[in-house]
């Protein structure tokens, strides 16, 4: 009988002794720049300056022409289609080919590939001035892409709207953070030529906005790891399944012993 009670209480202190032991994470490190000082000593802080991405080759291009002498509109095939607005004006996706160049009807062949979008416009709109009146010319992306994996509530491959992204833009598109994501040492993988960079940003620290990798550039891919919360969580569940047998062995153990010393 006493061997029974005796088995019962180590079940139950077995138990409290596993919840006891169970860690929480720290608040503290799931708040964003946590090392800012009161509001009254705030201060600026210095921001890594944005270099421009250059156009490389199999990036997809828009490239509107616009012109505004209505007398071209029968001959004007730059452009797939008409888009509103005023003068002649549409869009059309270029690819840019392995030579890093582009064909435009009626302009011909451009080089734009090391060049940026900006740069690429002007380019262009030189050599529409050979064909068209007072032409104007913008180019843009269409396929400016970066990928957002791990403790994200969105994560997927995001096609942007223009090339000017933060790391704190990507993580803002896929709805922020879970509350397992480590805010600390979050990795940024990038392409330079044939060899893959890897960086670390800390969200938790204002030097995030030095570094080189708080401007994102195409196809970057950023990953943010599971926090030892997540982890301890995962933990938790294959640990509580080999706790429902050890406590299901020792009662059956103490029922067969209270059983046979009755």
């Amino acid at each position: 009988m006493y061997k029974a009670k005796f088995i019962s209480l180590f079940v139950y202190l077995f138990i409290c002794m596993v919840g006891l032991t169970t860690s929480c994470s720290s608040t503290k490190k799931a708040v964003y720049l946590n090392n800012l000082p009161d509001s009254g000593e705030l201060k600026g802080t210095e921001t890594t300056a944005f270099i421009e991405p250059v156009i490389q080759v199999d990036d997809i291009l828009s490239i509107i022409v616009h012109v505004t002498d209505p007398s071209v509109t029968a001959s004007l095939d730059v452009n797939s289609a008409p888009s509103s607005g005023s003068g002649n004006s549409s869009a059309n996706s270029y690819l840019v080919n392995k030579n890093g160049d582009v064909m435009i009807s009626i302009i011909g062949q451009v080089h734009v590939a090391g060049l940026t979008t900006f740069q690429a416009s002007e380019l262009i709109r030189q050599k529409a001035v050979d064909f068209f009146k007072l032409p104007t010319v913008e180019v843009r992306y269409l396929n400016y892409k970066i990928n957002l994996i791990g403790e994200v509530n969105k994560p997927g491959a995001y096609i942007l709207p223009n090339e000017k992204i933060s790391i704190i833009d990507a993580i803002s598109l896929a709805g922020d953070l879970t509350i397992y994501g480590k805010r600390d040492n979050i990795l940024v993988i990038r392409n330079v030529g044939n060899r893959k960079e890897y960086g670390r940003i800390n969200l938790n620290s204002t030097d995030l906005f030095k570094s080189p990798y708080y401007f994102l550039k195409q196809n970057d891919v950023v990953y943010i790891e599971p926090n030892k919360s997540k982890i301890s969580t995962a933990d938790d569940a294959s640990n509580l399944r080999y706790l429902t047998v050890a406590v299901s062995l020792l009662t059956l153990i103490s029922i067969f012993i209270l059983h046979f010393t009755h």
